[in-house]
């Protein structure tokens, strides 16, 4: 008989993966030429030439053990090393070996953390929209996942009802920016005013409030846009980074922590996250990728790529009618279903061979999300059957 906590995880598995393994069986049925999967964040754009480079270069040239061999629990330090300096040409900081935790990919990362500071009961805070196994993350650890809410149009975070949900409880705020599933970069104004109300909470509470900033998607920005650095307005701020999306390599499973040494209790938590590292069973970070990451770090995906469907799904959509946020950064558009249960929405669509996910899965009903990472003849070939979902609900007359 399995734990009772894992029937609560079997029965809420993830929507996104649900209806992925459902696009595998209709292209089977119908031709995968005829399925339109928009369902999963898995990049269609192939990886940097760089990332094949340096695979070839550290088997060829590289020492086996440095290749394939145990390191320490946070991973290679001239690794390490290299991506602190990085950083610190980017951004301006001044962080070492010591402040980078190499982890299996962002979730990897996100459950160090969750793990390092979570007792039975505590309490983290994120915005809806959100990545829904965020929801698994923290309740691995017993904690609770608190939503606070955010405005339309623009989904940017109500700071009052944020205010409002900081407790006692309170130990951790998950920020995700550029944000999945909408596509949204908060503004440098609103994490401003987020970091001084951490501040007052802070200080109030008598104890600290750590923001875990989760970045897959940093690089992944369109018209401009800055995606600030928030170590830069709040201190108590922890990063975790993957080349799952800046790379396209999500399947590598790669990653890395940014722990400043500001955070409170930095020492403390920097030992008990080395340590999680460890028990939860990644031990380290792949020692191969490890390497080619520390070789790719100037290394760009082709982000025109993205905007050009970005450019071609976001116009058609609104043409035909549809209410949708035009995304800043990431790869997804947010669509608000043209009835109050977008389920019932996502089986119309589902109908017509199109995979969506519906906003529940992201705490926000009433919307759905479509990936739009997929080939540029995918989303060319699935406008007609978008238009006719559009004229099925009367919309764009």
């Amino acid at each position: 008989m399995i734990s009772e906590k894992m029937q609560g995880f079997v029965k809420n598995s993830s929507a996104i993966r649900a209806m992925f393994e459902e696009g595998k069986k209709l292209a089977a049925q119908y031709g995968p030429e005829n399925v339109y999967d928009f369902s999963l964040g898995n990049p269609n754009v192939p990886a940097p030439a760089e990332v094949k480079d340096a695979i070839l270069d550290i088997i060829n040239n590289e020492n086996p053990v440095l290749v394939h061999g145990y390191m320490n629990n946070s991973g290679f330090e001239d690794v390490r090393k290299t991506i602190a300096e990085h950083l610190n040409a980017q951004y301006h900081s001044r962080y070492s070996e010591k402040n980078i935790l190499m982890t299996v990919g962002a979730a990897g990362g996100m459950n160090v953390i969750l793990k390092t500071f979570l007792n039975p009961g505590d309490e983290v805070i994120t915005f809806t929209p959100y990545f829904g196994e965020y929801r698994s993350y923290v309740g691995n650890y017993g904690g609770v996942l608190v939503e606070a809410a955010t405005k339309e149009p623009a989904f940017e975070p109500d700071l009052a009802d944020f205010a409002a949900k900081i407790t006692n409880k309170t130990k951790i705020v998950i920020i995700n920016s550029p944000n999945n599933p909408t596509g949204v970069v908060y503004s440098e104004r609103t994490l401003v005013e987020i970091a001084e109300i951490l501040y007052e909470k802070q200080a109030l509470l008598k104890q600290p409030i750590y923001l875990l900033s989760d970045e897959p998607y940093r690089e992944l920005a369109y018209d401009g846009v800055k995606v600030p650095w928030l170590p830069g307005y709040y201190l108590n701020t922890i990063v975790g980074y993957s080349f799952s999306k800046s790379l396209s390599l999500p399947g590598e499973r790669i990653g890395y922590l940014v722990l400043p040494n500001e955070i409170t209790d930095f020492e403390d938590v920097a030992s008990a996250a080395n340590t999680a590292n460890r028990i939860l069973g990644f031990v380290n970070a792949p020692s191969l990728m490890q390497r080619v990451a520390a070789k790719c770090l100037d290394a760009k995906t082709d982000v025109a790529f993205y905007d050009e469907n970005r450019q071609l799904l976001y116009n058609a959509l609104t043409e035909d009618g549809f209410t949708c946020v035009k995304p800043q950064g990431a790869f997804y558009l947010w669509v608000k279903s043209p009835e109050e249960d977008e389920k019932a929405f996502v089986f119309k669509a589902k109908e017509r061979n199109l995979l969506i996910v519906p906003g529940s899965s992201f705490g926000c009903k009433g919307w759905v999300r479509i990936a739009y990472c997929v080939s540029h003849e995918t989303v060319k070939n699935a406008l007609p059957k978008f238009k006719s979902l559009a004229e099925e609900y009367g919309l764009g007359k």
